[in-house]
């Protein structure tokens, strides 16, 4: 959630009406500061601005410019505020020893980042759904990587697991956790969507619910599903749930 504040603090008698600019018949100077606070996600971003206009001509003129003005400031906070987090390429190999690259997936739609475990009982209760997310989207050009960054499960482990489970995404080892480091990611499941520019569209769970019977806010398919159709994604962090994941430090 955005909230925007501007306050106007004139310095001159002449000022009247907030950004509607007024001037007496003799002339003289008007001008005031423009206060522009972004609020978002709880952290706050202000700048001000000042403005100053002299003479008794051109009024309308002035006014103009100075709604220009304000328009212009407005946009640009905007645009500071929903300045995107991007992800660096990196490489990792999967349980047969072959190498990815983020950069391989760079013509998809979407890239689905999933932080993934052999062994927690929240990540396995999700298998099913990744598969059926897999299978759902993949046609639609979206891409499925999942990662594993826990120090005590094996790369044979992974194979194992992968095959019992039907996966048919790749499955990436994160040796030392370091891709796990970069993401900030801290438990199993946890996903990251990126665009083609590598950019996060949305973090998080892939649903509210471990039990899919109980599932009431799919917030994976809903994040796609508005990426897909060229829309904003509305709901772009949830909180993730699930087991810690293990680092070598």
């Amino acid at each position: 959630m955005i909230e925007i504040t501007v306050l106007m603090s004139p310095w001159r008698s002449s000022c009247l009406g907030g950004f509607l600019f007024q001037h007496s018949a003799s002339g003289g100077t008007c001008g005031g500061n423009l206060r522009f606070e972004l609020v978002k996600d709880g952290k706050s971003k202000a700048t001000t601005h000042h403005l100053q206009f002299r003479g008794k001509e051109g009024t309308m003129l002035r006014r103009f410019f100075a709604l220009l003005t304000v328009a212009v400031l407005l946009f640009s906070i905007l645009q500071a505020g929903e300045t995107k987090r991007k992800v660096g390429n990196f490489t990792l190999e999967d349980y047969n020893g072959v190498k990815h690259s983020l950069a391989d997936f760079k013509a998809s739609k979407a890239i689905v980042l999933m932080f993934i475990a052999t062994q927690c009982p929240v990540s396995n209760a999700y298998n099913a759904r990744m598969v059926e997310l897999h299978k759902d989207y993949s046609s639609k050009g979206v891409s499925f990587v999942a990662i594993n960054s826990n120090k005590q499960e094996s790369v044979e482990e992974i194979k194992k697991h992968s095959k019992d489970n039907g996966f048919t995404f790749a499955v990436l080892k994160d040796w030392n956790n370091v891709i796990a480091d970069k993401l900030e990611a801290s438990v199993t499941p946890e996903i990251y969507v990126l665009n083609s520019n590598f950019e996060v569209l949305y973090h998080g769970r892939i649903d509210d619910s471990q039990r899919e019977g109980k599932v009431m806010s799919k917030d994976l398919r809903a994040a796609l599903d508005r990426i897909l159709s060229g829309k904003t994604v509305e709901v772009k962090e949830t909180k993730a749930f699930g087991c810690t994941i293990k680092r070598v430090k």
